[in-house]
């Protein structure tokens, strides 16, 4: 059976999960809801959906400096206690996310942090993209509404693939974390400094770097 976005955007609401572990459950149960959500629970990754709602105090600050002092990260990564927070299991999650966010410069940290003109002014770029490539008028909204989603794939930080596996996002991964660690986890904020940032300069692409240092890990 075909498993659709909207199937898998269905289960993701009623389940909180991540939403490649709920296309991957959808085609385990072969599209049937109810089932895929019983593997979800067995999965253990449903529990881990409820605790997402706990309040997350304790954690890390975490720095990661690409080689050569290139590229710069640091992170905050909340949990609910600071038992968990000095495991070595969470030091090398907040470790991955630091190098992940020094790799793929997320702008936010979700989409619901993009501001409404940045979604307008993308909007309008997307749609005289569609009709300049000849698209009827009457499809546009739907190609818009198609494109702004790989826009915020691009851009958030949560719903960006993995660099270590890009078969799961970012988000994915805090939510096996939550379900390994049996604790809330959350990324709260981040900031990344790029060596000449805004000034001008050859073009190197350090971002490439950082991801094949990573992958090589």
């Amino acid at each position: 059976m075909e498993i659709t976005a909207s199937m898998v955007k269905e289960l993701r609401e009623r389940t909180g999960c991540g939403m490649m572990d709920c296309k991957k459950a959808l085609q385990d149960a072969n599209g049937d809801m109810e089932k895929a959500i019983e593997l979800l629970r067995e999965r253990g990754l449903a529990a881990a959906a409820k605790k997402a709602g706990r309040i997350a105090a304790e954690g890390l600050v975490d720095a990661y400096i690409h080689f050569g002092g290139r590229i710069g990260v640091l992170v905050e990564v909340n949990c609910e206690t600071d038992f968990v927070a000095k495991t070595d299991e969470f030091r090398v999650f907040v470790r991955d996310i630091a190098m992940h966010i020094a790799a793929s410069n997320p702008q936010y940290l979700s989409r619901e942090e993009v501001p409404q003109e940045v979604i307008d002014k993308e909007k309008e770029i997307l749609r005289a993209q569609a009709l300049n490539e000849g698209k009827p008028e009457k499809v546009v909204e739907k190609i818009i509404e198609g494109r702004i989603s790989k826009f915020y794939k691009e851009v958030c930080l949560l719903e960006q693939p993995f660099v270590k596996d890009p078969d799961k996002t970012i988000q994915d991964l805090v939510m096996e974390m939550i379900s390994k660690l049996g604790e809330n986890i959350r990324i709260r904020r981040f900031v990344r400094f790029e060596l000449g940032e805004g000034l001008q300069k050859r073009e190197d692409n350090f971002a490439q770097e950082v991801a094949k240092q990573m992958k090589g890990n």
